[in-house]
């Protein structure tokens, strides 16, 4: 079992920039990939970003409505995936899951955070 708690969300007018955080705990020694995907009303949910390790090689991978503008990054030590958010757009405006899978099998997402982009 994981458990993930997002935090970090808010208002912000276009133009700014937030950082969301995840932080896991339980099982956390058998995390694979931690992802943020993202859903807004009346769409379906989206990847944003993508952190893979093995070994020492970290995979990214990005939506394309976000490449340039969003970074994705991962503290092992901390247990917590960051999501750093620049430039942001109205249609940026979603709440964003964190996502986790696990290498013995499982996934699991957080509650959610309400991230809203004003023009």
């Amino acid at each position: 079992q994981v458990q993930l708690v997002e935090s970090g969300g808010g208002l912000v007018q276009a133009g700014g920039s937030l950082r969301l955080s995840c932080t896991a705990s339980g099982s956390i020694s058998s995390i694979n990939v931690m992802a943020w995907h993202r859903q807004a009303p009346g769409k379906q949910r989206e990847l944003v970003a993508r952190i893979s390790s093995g070994a020492s090689i970290a995979a990214l991978n990005y939506g394309d409505s976000v490449k340039g503008r969003f970074t994705i990054s991962r503290d092992s030590a901390k247990n917590t995936v960051y999501l750093q958010m620049n430039s942001l757009k109205p249609e940026d405006t979603a709440i964003y899951y964190c996502f986790a899978n696990l290498l013995v099998g499982g996934e699991y997402w957080g509650q959610g955070t309400q991230v809203t982009v004003s023009s």
